[in-house]
């Protein structure tokens, strides 16, 4: 099975230190649906996670967070493009559970999903814990400098270097390098 990992806030839509606390918040960055498109027209399943501490934080409830990912699943929908799956965390840094990134959980919900192992399955993120939740189920990570991917590219070079991480513009860039390499 081909599968992609996306997380959402910084990869798919525009992030906010301020939180994304409604369906009007929501928007997306430019090519990023196109991007899942065109990975759908290619045989992929897309899975996304993310994590949604504003939940527990009282920012928006679960309701909100649904038509949040209702919109993005609309705005797909006339482009040729779906999301098959969404997991999210809605727990604060203090939880210290195992599904918030950079932990693995939401990783291990996709593999148990899916019914298929995630080694060597891109995981497309913005944050270093993005990553680190990738490396940890044998994922490979991919960095986009939207959102907070410029940051996450000054703070940790070394690290991503080392880990041989690529890194593009945005979702657009790494989907068309993907589908080159899967030529």
């Amino acid at each position: 099975m081909k599968l992609i990992i996306l997380d959402r806030d910084g990869v798919i839509n525009q992030d906010s230190d301020a939180y994304i606390k409604s369906e009007e918040e929501w928007q997306q960055i430019p090519g990023s649906l196109e991007a899942i498109a065109q990975l759908n027209k290619h045989g992929y399943k897309i899975a996304v996670t993310t994590n949604q501490s504003g939940i527990n934080r009282g920012f928006y409830d679960h309701d909100t967070l649904n038509s949040m990912h209702n919109k993005l699943r609309r705005l797909l929908t006339p482009l040729g493009g779906k999301i098959d799956a969404i997991f999210y965390c809605p727990h604060i840094p203090e939880d210290q559970c195992t599904c918030r990134k950079p932990m693995p959980g939401l990783f291990h919900r996709v593999n148990q999903f899916f019914g298929t192992p995630l080694n060597g399955v891109f995981a497309i993120g913005d944050s270093f814990r993005d990553l680190q939740a990738a490396m940890q189920v044998s994922a490979k990570p991919v960095l986009v400098l939207t959102g907070k991917g410029k940051i996450t590219l000054d703070k940790n070079a070394d690290e991503i270097k080392t880990h041989n991480i690529p890194v593009f513009q945005n979702l657009s860039a790494a989907v068309q390098e993907i589908l080159t390499r899967q030529s």
